[in-house]
């Protein structure tokens, strides 16, 4: 019984996702009918007028309250957790006890990330986002919602089953060998390849990495490339899964076909016909085959018709030599750019492996100019907003009259052939009128709405230049099909002899028996380095066909559910202010650290952690970065060091002594840094 909405503030569906035991639950409350083909937007209407009460009572709230509520709970135990973004309204709901009120909030979070991710500045205007959100063309909107629900659905099994994801951090396969070879082999062959390439259309790579299944074999990016957030490349990870979900049971070799995961390399294959010898039938040969389906032959045309219609409604399997446009944060030395357009290449090179590509477009200049404006606009209906009036108003930001020159210039060199320049070039007029003419408003509350409107036209040009235009242009921008076929075969000729071995590696990451030596009674941990964004912990095989040295399923799945309530648990307590956490449940004894580090190794000295309301943002890094603003917090009372944050959870036996136990904590938190043995440097 699970449901995430998003909605209008009139009451209009922008987006909806339910399970099955939701959509049955309002099918039998509300009927559906299924006349026509109508059966889609029947139930859309059967979820309007679910949640209209509930939308336009909050809506009134606001109005008359300029407050509304977070979360509710009714009668049949249904919990309610709402939170509005500008106009747009988000509620998620569950009604089998499987959420709470905190893994709801971050799923809303979380699909704001993703609209964040797929069209950028366009969520920053609520009338724009609607019309992303909801095409005129019923087809059209139920592609892109079919898409949308997929996201969603990917990130809730990998949160569900991926440690990476559970505590918000990017793990690395552990093998320093193969890893610093991958490496030098995407710096020197293949990015430097691509980008000399002819073929490459303006387009520049910026970041390539590789994955195995959820995890970073190698990453590299270009030297005039900024630094990639670890919540976009979480976000680009759960793309990546979503276009080519990983099937551990097809493919993954058994582990015991492959007699080594923690040597230099694989002693012995599983391969079930020799490796081809020649280029292009190894290229060909060994690129999994997407969109293949059987052949079905129907002797009733009416039942073949019903599957027709059902396949329209079907997002088509992904093109791999078709880029997915994204927008990324980019950060420069005169500051921070968010949501700036990028191209996604998702390169499957065989089941479970992936190689992706994020390239520059050549228009990307004009997203900074619409961000620099947008943030100049917004300050200033901030302060106007405040009460300030005159030249208060302009004070401490980037001057009016500089922004002035800019504009004008900016929308001189868009052109006027474009409708939506033409539209910006008449409210920019009004907007000056208003403010620089002199008997004016000037500076005042009167000039909020041509705030506004501008605003909404900037937003406009970037939906027109970066939305609208890649889906509509006939010489599309983008990488040539011929160069992305070869930069696939170059890197599976590169892993060809490493495949088999790097899918069993990817389950069996580091194991608990390298450390049960040292730390006798320790079962589980997970030590992440948030300034980084990256963790390392033993693997949890939760399979009947994985073993490890918890055994099989059944008790591996008991020390995870424990584990994911731990990491919950933590959660609440540092979101009041509490750093470190001990608790003893039933035979189990469960350690939580949060600490800062210089550069140099040394700890510093413990601070006040800051108190969170209950309906704060939640704790993280893939929906809202919490350690990226903690650490710019502690910052300040260390000016001139490089300030470092790490996390440790431990499960330990309850019969080890507590003395020993946090004993064993201090030892393996400078075990994992040492140089020899740290695998995130």
């Amino acid at each position: 019984m699970k449901c995430l909405l998003i909605a209008s503030e009139s009451a209009e569906v922008l987006f909806h996702w339910t399970d099955p035991e939701f959509q049955q639950n309002v099918q039998e409350r509300y009927g559906a009918s299924q006349e026509d083909g109508q059966g889609l937007p029947a139930f859309e209407d059967s979820i309007s007028t679910l949640f209209a009460p509930i939308i336009i009572s909050c809506s009134t709230m606001v109005d008359r309250l300029g407050d509304g509520y977070t979360s509710f709970t009714t009668e049949n135990n249904h919990i309610y957790v709402l939170h509005q973004f500008d106009e747009c309204l988000y509620i998620a709901v569950n009604g089998d006890g499987e959420e709470g009120e905190g893994d709801l909030r971050r799923k809303i979070y979380v699909m704001k990330k993703m609209l964040e991710v797929l069209f950028g500045m366009v969520t920053l205007s609520s009338n724009l986002l609607r019309r992303e959100l909801r095409p005129q063309d019923t087809e059209q909107r139920a592609r892109l919602w079919k898409f949308l629900q997929s996201l969603l659905e990917t990130y809730s099994h990998l949160r569900e089953n991926d440690q990476s994801f559970l505590v918000e951090a990017v793990e690395r396969l552990i093998h320093p060998t193969l890893c610093e070879q991958c490496i030098e082999f995407l710096e020197r062959r293949l990015v430097q390849q691509l980008n000399s390439s002819v073929e490459r259309a303006g387009e520049e790579v910026m970041h390539a990495f590789i994955l195995v299944h959820t995890k970073l074999l190698a990453f590299y990016s270009s030297r005039n490339a900024s630094t990639l957030s670890t919540s976009d490349l979480l976000a680009l990870i759960i793309m990546a899964q979503n276009m080519y979900p990983s099937n551990t049971d097809q493919d993954d070799p058994n582990p015991e076909d492959v007699e080594s995961t923690s040597g230099s390399g694989p002693e012995s294959f599983y391969t079930p016909e020799p490796s081809p010898t020649d280029r292009d039938s190894s290229s060909s040969g060994d690129k999994p085959v997407r969109g293949s389906t059987p052949v079905f032959e129907f002797v009733d045309p009416d039942v073949q018709m019903a599957e027709d219609s059902l396949q329209t409604l079907e997002v088509p399997p992904p093109d791999p030599s078709t880029p997915r446009r994204v927008f990324l944060e980019v950060s420069l030395k005169d500051g921070l750019y968010p949501m700036m357009p990028h191209s996604m290449y998702c390169l499957p090179l065989w089941p479970g492996i992936t190689l992706v590509l994020l390239t520059k477009i050549p228009t990307g200049a004009v997203a900074m100019s619409v961000y620099t404006f947008l943030e100049a606009f917004a300050k200033l209906e901030k302060r106007l907003s405040e009460g300030q009036e005159g030249s208060a108003a302009t004070r401490g930001q980037r001057t009016i009259h500089e922004v002035r020159s800019k504009l004008d210039k900016f929308i001189k060199a868009l052109g006027p052939s474009e409708i939506q320049s033409g539209q910006l070039q008449k409210d920019w007029t009004e907007f000056k009128n208003l403010a620089f003419t002199r008997g004016g408003p000037g500076f005042s509350t009167h000039l909020i709405p041509s705030c506004k409107k501008m605003k909404t036209q900037l937003c406009g040009v970037y939906r027109q230049c970066f939305l609208l235009e890649s889906r509509q242009s006939d010489i599309p921008q983008r990488l040539s099909p011929g160069l992305q076929e070869r930069a696939q075969t170059m890197v599976q000729e590169k892993l060809m002899d490493w495949k088999d071995f790097l899918l069993v590696k990817s389950r069996r990451n580091i194991t608990m028996v390298s450390y049960l030596e040292d730390f006798p009674g320790l079962i589980h941990f997970i030590c992440v380095d948030r300034s980084t964004g990256q963790m390392i912990a033993p693997s949890l095989n939760f399979t009947e066909r994985n073993t490890s040295e918890l055994g099989k399923g059944p008790l591996a799945r008991f020390i995870k559910s424990k584990l994911w309530s731990l990491v919950n648990t933590t959660r609440r307590y540092l979101q009041k202010g509490y750093s470190t956490v001990t608790l003893r449940d039933g035979d189990f004894y469960f350690c939580y650290f949060l600490w800062f580090e210089n550069e140099s190794g040394f700890k510093l000295e413990a601070g006040d952690i800051p108190i969170l309301p209950d309906d704060s943002a939640p704790i993280g890094m893939l929906a809202w970065d919490y350690y990226r603003k903690l650490l710019r917090y502690y910052s300040k009372n260390h000016q001139g060091e490089v300030v470092k944050c790490y996390e440790l959870l431990t499960v330990h036996l309850g019969v080890i002594p507590a003395e020993i136990i946090l004993q064993h904590c201090r030892q393996l938190a400078s075990k994992l840094w040492e140089p020899s043995r740290n695998p995130l440097l």
